[in-house]
């Protein structure tokens, strides 16, 4: 799989730090690692660990000053990926891309590439059990979005319950099944 590129979205769950092993088992496989982090997700990691571990400048901004040659960042990201893995999603980006909205570089991202897009979902089990939640999973695998997990673990506020990122392992793995 060398010379693959994987966008990671991170978005702004406390399983944001699971991220940093994501990157890291990913890059175990040769690919290459971008990631597209949400301004929110920022109160979780920082840009600085992730563009340590991946070796790749970490995106946030959709309006953020091209450092290089310009490109429309978002067109550029996504006619670049293999894959796009979002882990954590959150009910938040999941209802964006459900419903075709694009506020920021992660869902505008997503909405133009090309390239299969994985969702590995973390939140409260009350908030993943919201059937309007359910019914945006619904229709984005309708559409051909893939999702992993989440499992039945100990969540942020140490409550067990269905909402806990599925494990590390698991989501490097079933991502790597679906890279063109």
């Amino acid at each position: 799989m060398k010379n693959k590129n994987i966008i990671l979205g991170v978005t702004a769950s406390i399983a944001a730090y699971k991220a940093c092993d994501i990157i890291r088992r990913l890059k175990e496989r040769d690919l290459s690692v971008t990631v597209i982090m949400t301004k929110d997700a920022e109160e979780f990691i920082t840009p600085l660990t992730l563009q340590t571990l991946s070796g790749n400048k970490v995106h946030r901004g959709m309006f953020d000053l091209a450092s290089e040659e310009y490109n429309v960042e978002h067109v550029s990201l996504a006619d670049k990926a293999d894959a796009i893995l979002v882990a954590p999603a959150t009910a938040n980006i999941i209802g964006k891309v459900a419903n075709g909205l694009c506020d920021d570089l992660l869902s505008c991202v997503i909405m133009a590439t090309k390239a299969p897009v994985v969702f590995a979902p973390a939140m409260n089990d009350g908030m993943y059990s919201n059937k309007i939640l359910q019914d945006n999973i619904a229709k984005l695998k309708n559409a051909g979005y893939k999702f992993i997990g989440p499992i039945k673990g100990k969540l942020a506020n140490g409550k067990m319950g269905i909402g806990h990122l599925a494990e590390v392992d698991t989501i490097v793995k079933e991502t790597a099944t679906v890279i063109k």
